[in-house]
């Protein structure tokens, strides 16, 4: 069973005072209770099938999940990060923007290029002050902590075998699997991610935590089966990311949401307050969850894009943003947990439309939140790529 630190002992790792860590200590200024467990109301379990709310449920309860789901609540950083106002993107583009806003219930879309705001707009009752859950956007912050768990030396290679970290997955067919495989998704392992399928094992995590309660991550993924050698085959994984999570957390001994605190919300600059939800082991969801501002959706493009602040090792976004696998020869790909695209660009997609797009040739971040009718959607994907485009050669 995981112990975590007390809240004193927390807010010592936050300082960089990290039991066996022998690096340089930073001094910095101190939040008291920096993080806080969040328990909702109860709920009924049928009611927490997010995979299957109304469209109705999904626009209001995405703004709010830390109202139906545990968590970690972490605060903003001390000392925000402005993002000026910018040149506006000219009124045809913008209006462009504002139509595909619409076909695709987007929620929310911000554009920065060199760090200021050259477009921002807000539908379905959401606003700057309100915060909207990432989905699998979530799973490139898991990478990023990866990243700042190696530079810390908590985890000494990507080359590291993931039992290393989760002593609990030895003899499955995670035995001879490498963190950087679990990073790009190539284990080899077996997993169904069908969204619209209630039997597949996305769907079904949500039965193992009901069964297992703080064992199910592990009991689901050391049962499954191989279907190719490590390092072989790509096959898109939440399960997966939740074990990255599970990685960093072992070797840092602080959930998810409190080592961000330190290297993420803070460098970064958040402007509020982060939710980050939990399993029922009481550490952060690595492959989904957490829940910002919009503007901060933008102040993490723009954290990756500027290559991490020393946060991570020097290159990291570099190599995590750059194809190890590639999609045919159509310039699309996937890093470690960041999706590629073609032109050097990269970003981070989560379902029902949340996305962050990051074009570092010409220093945009274009982010979006919002709403799809439909878990996954090729043409809204594609949509919000093609604007990318247009703004990334607009002047």
């Amino acid at each position: 069973m995981r112990i975590w630190l007390s809240s004193a002992a927390m807010v010592l790792a936050l300082s960089g005072c990290v039991a066996g860590y022998s690096g340089p200590v930073e001094t910095v200024a101190v939040q008291e209770n920096p993080v806080t467990f969040v328990t909702p109301p109860e709920r009924d379990p049928a009611d927490l099938q997010v995979l299957f709310w109304s469209d109705e449920q999904r626009s209001a309860r995405f703004r709010d999940m830390e109202n139906w789901f545990e968590g970690h609540e972490v605060k903003g950083a001390l000392e925000p990060r402005p993002l000026p106002d910018g040149a506006p993107l000219d009124d045809a583009l913008a209006a462009e923007i504002r139509d595909v806003m619409d076909a695709t219930n987007a929620a929310g879309v911000m554009v920065l290029q060199n760090g200021q705001k050259r477009f921002e707009s807000y539908r379905l009752g959401f606003g700057p002050e309100q915060r909207w859950t990432s989905f699998s956007v979530a799973k490139s912050f898991t990478s990023t902590l990866l990243g700042a768990a190696i530079r810390d030396g908590f985890i000494g290679s990507l080359q590291d075998p993931v039992t290393k970290y989760i002593s609990e997955l030895a003899g499955s067919a995670y035995d001879d699997v490498t963190v950087e495989q679990l990073a790009t998704m190539t284990s080899g392992v077996a997993w169904n991610e069908d969204y619209t399928d209630p039997d597949s094992d996305v769907a079904k995590m949500a039965s193992f935590v009901l069964e297992y309660g703080e064992d199910a991550m592990v009991a689901q993924m050391k049962d499954l089966p191989r279907e190719a050698p490590p390092g072989e085959k790509w096959v898109y994984k939440t399960g997966e990311t939740n074990l990255i999570g599970l990685v960093v957390e072992n070797a840092v001994g602080l959930p998810l949401a409190a080592y961000a605190k330190q290297k993420i919300v803070n460098p970064a600059g958040f402007e509020a307050d982060m939710f980050w939800m939990s399993d029922p082991r009481g550490g952060s969801i690595g492959g989904c969850c957490l829940s910002i501002r919009l503007a901060d959706y933008a102040r993490m493009g723009q954290f990756a894009l500027e290559g991490g602040k020393g946060v991570v090792p020097d290159g990291w976004f570099g190599e995590a943003g750059d194809s190890k696998v590639d999609f045919g020869d159509s310039g699309f790909g996937y890093g470690y947990q960041w999706w590629t695209y073609p032109s050097g660009n990269y970003g981070a997609q989560g379902i029902f439309g949340q996305s962050i797009s990051i074009m570092p040739e010409q220093k945009v971040v274009l982010t979006v939140v919002g709403n799809w009718p439909t878990a996954t959607s090729s043409e809204a994907r594609a949509a919000w790529l093609g604007i990318a485009q247009k703004i990334a050669a607009a002047e």
